[in-house]
């Protein structure tokens, strides 16, 4: 994905980042007792509040209507839910949710690798001058991002260079009155 220092930071990402930066604090301050503290405090409270996620989602999956797909579609719920195992989709179907919320669902996923976590996208009907491909690339690398943590490679392929169809080739009798040219 590109470099993260080139976009705003997001709510959970930035939460996320000083979490660590906090942590690598402590460990450097040379006491492997407090550090060890400070990562068994985070565990327990990501416990926590991953049993009331938990609990949330379970509530509403029993609700008549469509109640947690809005959970679901919002990026810091979402990327809560994936933190903690307990969102619904599968990788292919998280990949697509961030494709919306980055409103790019005209492209088309032609490969996704869950072991490796590479994905590779094409945009349909992409054409023009390419001038906000750049931005459309951050959009989705953000939403990919809490969607979808585990894909850490993004492939965008050049429109024109994916598989095309064969070319229809007309097979057909010789006008009337025409002869082969080594008949002549």
């Amino acid at each position: 994905m590109a470099a993260q220092d080139a976009r705003p930071a997001r709510p959970a990402e930035a939460t996320a980042r000083r979490v660590e930066e906090i942590l690598e604090r402590l460990a450097a301050h040379g006491d492997p007792a407090v550090a060890r503290t400070a990562e068994d405090l985070v565990s327990a409270l990501m416990e926590f509040y991953g049993s009331g996620l938990a609990r949330v989602v379970a509530l509403l999956s029993g609700r008549s209507g469509t109640p947690l797909e809005a959970l679901l579609d919002d990026e810091l719920a979402a990327g809560l839910l994936v933190l903690h195992d307990l969102h619904p989709d599968d990788l292919a179907g998280r990949v697509q949710r961030a494709l919306r919320a980055a409103d790019a669902a005209s492209a088309e996923v032609t490969a996704l690798d869950a072991e490796s976590g590479r994905l590779r996208l094409r945009e349909e009907g992409a054409g023009g001058c390419g001038c906000g491909a750049g931005a459309a690339r951050g959009r989705i690398e953000d939403a990919l991002a809490c969607f979808a943590p585990e894909v850490v490679s993004v492939e965008f392929e050049e429109p024109g260079t994916g598989a095309r169809e064969p070319v229809l080739l007309q097979i057909g009798t010789r006008p009337p009155g025409t002869r082969p040219a080594d008949a002549r």
